[in-house]
């Protein structure tokens, strides 16, 4: 096999090799899957934690084993001056930024009527503020090299759940903002997001079978569905900007 022929297979295989990712919230759960599926492809990837220190040092770990450079930077979203230095201490580490997977969020079941304004700006902070914070941080670095930001929204945002309105309305917010923001930072930097539906990580909740049952490909999610549409977006032409892509079975029909 040729030397560009190598080279052609190892892009293929790799499509992120040489790109620099930071994921909010890349500790555990969801955010831990779409860590891997980048660093699987390639990119060395940077994680946020709030308070999550050991699974973050795990995570980091388990990246490294895909042979990236991967580390993990405590940041609380909600703080614009804790974003500012995790921003800063990322992308000193790596040498810059090209991916930003705003996936920190906050979930609540709560009564609309039962909602404290604490609670509501509590879901705010996390959900709308702090994706705001995170990308108005990177955006200098990811204009510089025409790069990419996803948001992790919800199909929430696009439906009214009633027993979750401060959750469903922050999640709308940020999908508007995903919006705004791919509208302002053209051309140099694509913004997607991607809305999850039920997304089920091993849970064993007799309830969650209702959902399943309801959903068109009579399945719930997993969080290899949802770093499947991140990678899209990712990996997939620069041109693609604006989009909302739900994740969700066809549950939201």
């Amino acid at each position: 096999m040729s030397e560009e022929r190598r080279l052609e297979t190892r892009l293929l295989a790799r499509p992120l090799e040489g790109k620099r990712a930071l994921v909010t919230g890349g500790a555990k759960r969801i955010g831990r899957t779409l860590a891997m599926a980048l660093a699987e492809a390639g990119a060395d990837v940077a994680i946020t934690y709030r308070g999550s220190e050991a699974e973050a040092l795990a995570t980091v770990t388990e990246l490294q084993s895909f042979g990236v450079r991967a580390l993990a930077s405590h940041c609380d979203v909600r703080e614009e001056s804790s974003v500012d230095a995790a921003v800063a201490a990322v992308v000193d580490a790596l040498g810059g930024l090209d991916l930003l997977v705003n996936n920190a969020g906050a979930f609540e079941t709560k009564a609309l009527e039962t909602i404290s304004v604490a609670e509501w700006d509590a879901m705010f902070e996390v959900n709308t503020r702090g994706p705001f914070l995170m990308a108005r941080a990177a955006h200098p670095h990811l204009k510089a090299v025409h790069g990419r930001i996803v948001n992790i929204g919800s199909l929430g945002g696009l439906q009214p759940w009633a027993t979750h309105a401060h959750y469903c309305t922050s999640k709308a917010a940020l999908h508007m903002l995903s919006h705004t923001m791919a509208k302002s930072w053209a051309p140099e930097i694509s913004v997607n997001c991607v809305a999850p539906g039920m997304i089920v990580m091993g849970e064993v909740n007799p309830a969650y079978e209702q959902f399943a049952r309801n959903t068109p490909m009579q399945r719930n999610g997993r969080a290899e569905d949802v770093a499947a549409a991140v990678l899209f977006f990712a990996t997939g032409p620069h041109f693609i900007t604006g989009q909302l892509l739900a994740v969700d079975g066809g549950l939201g029909l």
